[in-house]
């Protein structure tokens, strides 16, 4: 142990750096009395800090004499490391494994998603997080050329075509904090894989090309945590390509994404010459040796002038910016009082937990440079779970309706338990269910309640995830995330101790974006019952809330709904893969929206009295478009007796089953407030049936009058192409009805964004490739719903109705 070096000798709770291979030997020993040599007798602690790396805490002392080559128990067991047999060596290995977490519990934690658009580097980033805390021991590339794949790509299809498909967890050590990591999508497709990691975590991580920056996804992501609230530090990748400018990559993040940021760090060199950083704040050059960059070398040295102008430029920026975001620093730098590095990093922290900024990191993660210090960021400036406030909601009941009140949750292992299911999957064993515990500890065998089912359910494995490796644990604390087995649930519900049954106390579920594309599939082979292609189809639609499955009434296919035809594509080649069904498609559908664009009156008496039980019931009142024109709303302003209170939920009922089809082309209605002013009811005939149909012919009746048409959704779609292409890929888009909203140019590319309805995006992608020899790519995500003109709209109805006909 050279730690123990000079003539000082090892005192009472002390520490020494053992290597690696040293420390399986513990494992059978824990907590014994241990002797170092034949001179000490010591009561060990042993703390996993990531990797090969452990501490050893001791109680007793240890000389500088008790230096010794092994470590054994004091009275029983191994005599020497070297003697232990290959057994003990395994199942010492998979003790650490599974108790690295108690090891962990007294360090800080953080939880944090990396997110960014498609192809800015993140998994790769998230390979060298995983290398450089020592979870991986060798890298692998997204598209090595030894075919293994990045560790969070862990799906065939996801190493097949280079591309994230699912989110992926895992658990890492740096610098004593214990970091949970979810890797998200980068394609808009795939886009609820993103929302739910960001519903669970404290922190993220937007990655943003070096090159192309700001992108579409990019600005997905950035509502995604500004919904949740997520402090986020920005990382600027790729600075080795050929034109690189981070700092216009800095000024698309305060004006797209409308958030304060600057640069902590600049690059030393750009593009191929990029050889280190300098750090803004201390001035100091950061190197990254040795063969992977995992030798990080910081030192005061003497820079080329154009850089040390460069420095102070940037750390004066930085100070400017934080000022205006940052109370305390604004006061000292209005009375110019001096700014020291603790001033500036603690106004980064508390300005980024305010999110009020976001300071800017930067590297290469390929070229293994950056990655380390971008840790330590996340270190430095990413919250706690401890100090993020989570509320929960309590439904009561008052005056005869259900209210919502918001109870601040204890980040305390003490108090009752209580977490939220943000992911199904299913693996190997049966379904996994990921757990966010908010407020207690979730413990192997305890017995946790379903707030939502009010069903009860025993915990039989508790593990923490590795990519698609579990990693058994005991008990899981408040901010850690963790999965469970044999837990059955649906994506968003919560979990609470049995104590707590009577508080109905719930934590609000994720958002989920409704499907802009369907398609009508069957089995090539029909199965009886179905076999694999409806459990195929009910286990996807259970995993994913934004893969939606339903049967067309009139034509009686099967339609799969999802957020794009690669959405689509990916669950069909699925299917085949792990069901064995390989399915005939049939021609993309958009799915359009109904709606009215004026008021309207109803007044309707559903009426059959023709001799014994009869149906009787009038409604009375008026349709208008909702202000935000999405959502649709149910308003009781009924004053009197003239229906009785039991009939106004089959009234509701009725409105809501109504927009489900629209007069107009049978498509869903959206944005409609259906006011409901006055009726009629029979002392006999009248009940919640003659209601419930007496409101869907009333909804029905006002529709046609209140100008009612139908919307297309419409995509922000975002064309990068060499120059020379850009005349022809803008009047392609044009020819597509889209709309050009912007175009950027570099010396490379240029950037075109365009509005343009998704009905017209079908097949893009070839013809993409055919006008620019395969050298052009884009991308496109949902913006809104647009009325759609007329033609196309008289083509609809006459479709439908032709359909219908024909039925």
């Amino acid at each position: 142990f050279s730690s123990l070096g000079g003539s000082q000798p090892g005192r009472s709770d002390s520490f020494l750096f053992l290597p690696g291979w040293v420390c399986p030997s513990f494992c059978s020993i824990w907590k014994r009395k241990m002797r170092i040599g034949s001179r000490a007798v010591v009561t060990p602690s042993l703390r996993w800090v990531g990797g090969n790396r452990w501490w050893l805490r001791w109680k007793g002392s240890v000389t500088k004499s008790s230096r010794a080559a092994h470590v054994c128990p004091s009275s029983e067991g191994v005599e020497d490391m070297e003697q232990a047999s290959g057994r003990q060596q395994k199942d010492a290995i998979q003790s650490i494994r599974e108790t690295s977490y108690d090891l962990t519990r007294e360090s800080l934690r953080r939880n944090i998603g990396i997110s960014a658009h498609i192809d800015s580097g993140k998994t790769t980033l998230t390979e060298r997080i995983l290398f450089y805390t020592g979870r991986i021991r060798v890298i692998h590339e997204v598209r090595g050329k030894d075919g293994v794949g990045a560790t969070m790509d862990f799906m065939d299809l996801e190493r097949e075509k280079g591309i994230t498909i699912q989110s992926a967890a895992t658990h890492c050590v740096w610098k004593d904090h214990g970091i949970n990591i979810i890797d998200t999508p980068g394609h808009v497709d795939f886009t609820i894989e993103v929302e739910r990691a960001l519903r669970v975590l404290d922190g993220a991580i937007l990655v943003l090309c070096g090159v192309s920056g700001v992108q579409s996804q990019s600005l997905t992501v950035d509502r995604q945590m500004k919904r949740y609230s997520v402090p986020r530090l920005t990382f600027v990748n790729k600075l080795d390509r050929q034109g690189a400018n981070p700092w216009r990559i800095i000024s698309q993040v305060t004006e797209k994404l409308k958030i304060p940021a600057a640069a902590v760090q600049i690059p030393l060199g750009l593009e191929s010459e990029i050889r280190g950083l300098v750090d803004v704040i201390t001035g100091e050059s950061i190197r990254f040796e040795g063969s992977h960059g995992e030798v990080v070398v910081r030192e005061l040295i003497q820079l080329p002038s154009d850089v040390e102008a460069l420095v102070l430029a940037k750390r004066t920026q930085l100070i400017e910016t934080l000022a205006d975001q940052d109370e305390t620093l604004g006061e000292k730098f209005l009375m110019e009082s001096e700014i020291t590095e603790q001033d500036i990093k603690a106004a980064i922290r508390r300005a980024t937990l305010a999110r009020k900024f976001s300071p800017v990191f930067m590297g290469t993660a390929l070229k293994n440079l950056g990655v380390q210090t971008l840790l330590d960021g996340v270190v430095d400036y990413l919250p706690a779970p401890e100090l993020v406030e989570n509320l929960a909601l309590r439904h009561l009941e008052r005056d005869g309706s259900v209210v919502e009140e918001s109870v601040p949750l204890l980040s305390s292992p003490e108090s009752p338990l209580v977490a939220l299911a943000f992911k199904l999957e299913d693996g190997r064993f049966g379904q996994l269910t990921y757990l966010r515990v908010y407020q207690g500890t979730l413990r192997k065998g305890d017995v946790i309640v379903n707030a939502r089912t009010g069903k009860k359910v025993k915990i039989p494995r508790l593990v923490r995830m590795h990519a698609d490796d579990m990693e058994d644990i005991t008990e899981s604390l408040a901010g850690d995330i963790c999965a469970i087995f044999g837990l059955e649930c649906a994506s968003g519900d919560t979990f609470i101790s049995p104590s707590l049954v009577d508080s109905k106390l719930t934590l609000e579920s994720l958002f989920v974006p409704d499907p802009v594309m369907s398609l009508a599939v069957a089995p090539k082979k029909r199965e009886a019952g179905g076999g694999n292609f409806a459990r195929a189809l009910s286990r996807f639609s259970r995993e994913d809330p934004t893969f939606r499955v339903h049967s067309d009434p009139e034509s009686k296919e099967t339609i799969i709904s999802g957020m794009g035809e690669l959405h689509l594509d990916i669950y069909l080649e699925r299917m085949k893969r792990e069901f064995d069904v390989e399915c005939i498609s049939g021609a993309p559908r958009v799915n359009y929206r109904e709606t009215v664009f004026k008021r309207a009156d109803y007044n309707y008496l559903h009426k059959k009295q023709s001799g014994g039980s009869g149906q009787f019931a009038g409604v009375e009142g008026y349709i208008e478009p909702s202000d935000d024109g999405k959502t649709n709303e149910f308003v009781n302003a009924v004053i009197g007796n003239n229906i009785p209170p039991q009939f106004f939920p089959a009234v509701e009922k009725g409105f809501h089953e109504a927009v489900d089809s629209g007069t107009l082309a049978g498509y869903p209605i959206q944005g409609v407030r259906f006011v409901l002013t006055d009726g009629r009811a029979h002392s006999v005939d009248s009940n919640e049936l003659a209601f419930r149909m007496a409101t869907i012919m009333a909804m029905r009746q006002a529709f046609l009058k209140a100008d009612a048409g139908i919307l297309e959704p419409i995509m922000m779609v975002e064309v990068q192409v060499p120059p020379e292409f850009q005349g022809t890929i803008t009047g392609s888009l044009s020819r597509r009805r889209g709309v050009i909203i912007n175009t950027t140019a570099d010396s490379d590319y240029v950037s075109i964004d365009a509005e343009v309805p998704l009905a017209e995006m079908f097949g893009y992608s070839t013809e993409l490739r055919s006008f620019t020899q395969g050298k052009g790519e884009f991308s496109m995500e949902f913006r809104r719903h647009q009325h759609v003109p007329s033609h196309i709209q008289t083509s609809l109805v006459e479709g439908h109705a032709s359909a219908k006909a024909g039925k």
